[in-house]
């Protein structure tokens, strides 16, 4: 399943900083430099401090200012690209390795987002995705798939099954990973950085990166006030690695998504949702989940262009109101947004680039287990010689078109949103049709059931003579009594 991930961060967040992280202002020596403070940065952080090494992590603004940390904070195994496509594009074999890693993400997820390591994760169980069209025979293989070859926890939903658990006739059949689960995507980002602050990397917020050379043993960073050397340098950036990473930004697709909160709509909203994970469409339109217990959490289509996350209240609350018309009118009590970069290939771009320099990015539509697998991958390579990073080698650097891209990603958008609309009301239509087809079937068949049973005619005992039928009356000849 695809997710999409949006900024960790708030006003209120910004401003509460955790202590013991502030700008970079002398040189420093280390084993590995990461640039970026987000969820697959600090997991490498984390891990390669865990493993011994000396870690900086160097942030342009502020931890998780921009696209760390989840609309939803679903946590599922997967990538973007569909697993039929992937199979196409690398094997059946390579493909089971890499869904085999995205577990691996999942897992270190669960293990790191608990209650005693990030106090109010607020960890809850189940992801179900559903169907905008009726897709039974798609579901039954795609099932088949992920539990025989790919060994993975799914069920079945069929249509009754799903609009038991979500009211609204624009749902048909789902699919619902028991194992999968969501977590508050703000608290994890900040949380990491606790944690690998307390396993001893060394974190510098207002930090940008001037300048890389990249050559040589020990590689040499630039920033504003200081010098750095490594022997390691992670690129963990998103689109605004800036300048010096000019041409690694360029292969990313900006994409914005954002995401709102509801005021508290009562106890009406258990009776229309039911189901207490997360839910998406298979079209990537409907995401949303219940929190604190009577509001919902919403994310919004993507864009390919930044704006404003209050103007996307009202889309928000109209689309609300479009699947689940019992809510009636529902105020949005906070909304938030951030950019992501997606890969052109699906992807996310793990691996080597140089000898001592490493790319982890392009996480747009991949999900928070795909950031936690990469972090966790990219430490072990560098500090254990962990060769698994080459399963991503035959999805490389692609640049995303620039603005022409920006364009092209808009309208392909708005048509791959239209053609679901068009998709559904369609199915929607057929449904109807076939309720009515059967509804007069059941008609007729009652009709013909009460025809078949109505009292015969009595008919007169045998040996009785029939009552004889009453003759007409002759007419008169009007030309009788004439003469000739």
């Amino acid at each position: 399943m695809s997710e999409t991930s949006t900024s960790a961060t708030t006003a209120n967040d910004a401003a509460a900083m955790l202590p013991g992280r502030s700008r970079l202002s002398f040189d420093l020596d280390v084993d590995i430099c990461v640039v970026g403070a987000g969820l697959a940065g600090l997991t490498v952080a984390l891990e390669a401090a865990r493993l011994g090494a000396s870690v900086a992590v160097l942030e342009g603004r502020h931890v998780g200012w921009n696209a760390s940390g989840h609309h939803l904070g679903t946590v599922m195994p997967g990538f973007g690209l569909p697993i039929g496509e992937l199979i196409a594009r690398i094997g059946f074999e390579d493909a089971r390795e890499l869904w085999s890693l995205s577990k691996e993400g999942v897992e270190y997820v669960r293990a790191t987002a608990s209650e005693e390591l990030i106090p109010g994760i607020a960890l809850s169980e189940g992801a179900l995705e559903v169907s905008n069209v009726e897709a039974g025979e798609e579901l039954i293989s795609r099932l088949q798939m992920l539990g025989e070859d790919f060994e993975t926890e799914v069920e079945g939903w069929h249509v009754d099954r799903v609009r038991d658990q979500l009211k609204t006739d624009r749902y048909f059949h789902g699919v619902y990973h028991p194992k999968a689960f969501q977590i508050d995507g703000r608290k994890y980002v900040h949380g990491l950085a606790a944690l690998a602050k307390r396993a001893g990397a060394r974190i510098f917020e207002d930090t940008p990166v001037v300048s890389i050379d990249s050559s040589g043993i020990r590689k040499r960073i630039v920033t504003p006030s200081a010098r750095l050397r490594a022997s390691h340098i992670v690129l963990a950036g998103n689109i605004h690695l800036g300048e010096p990473l000019r041409r690694l930004s360029e292969t990313l697709l900006p994409v914005w998504r954002y995401a709102a909160v509801t005021a508290p709509l009562g106890e009406q909203l258990a009776d229309v949702v039911k189901f207490k994970g997360s839910v998406t469409d298979t079209d990537g339109v409907d995401h949303f989940r219940i929190v604190d217990g009577d509001r919902l959490m919403w994310a919004s289509p993507e864009t390919t262009w930044a704006a404003r996350p209050e103007r996307f209240a009202g889309a928000i609350a109209r689309r609300i109101r479009t699947i689940f018309p019992q809510l009636g009118s529902t105020g949005i009590a906070e909304v938030w947004g951030g950019a992501v970069g997606q890969t052109v290939h699906g992807m996310p771009q793990i691996g080597q680039l140089r000898r001592g320099l490493w790319v982890t990015s392009g996480f747009g539509r991949q999900g928070l287990n795909t950031s936690a697998m990469a972090g966790q991958l990219i430490a072990r390579s560098i500090l254990w010689g962990d060769e698994r990073w080459r399963l991503f080698s035959p999805f490389e650097l692609v640049w995303a078109g620039g603005v022409t891209g920006r364009v092209a990603g808009h309208f392909v958008g708005m048509w791959g949103r239209g053609s679901s609309a068009a998709a559904g009301a369609l199915a929607r239509y057929r449904e109807r049709a076939r309720v009515r087809e059967r509804i007069r079937e059941a008609r007729l068949l009652e009709a013909n059931r009460q025809a078949g049973t109505r009292p015969p005619r009595r008919q007169p005992p045998l040996g009785h003579p029939r009552p004889e039928r009453p003759r007409p009356r002759a007419q008169a000849n009007p030309n009788e009594g004439e003469g000739a």
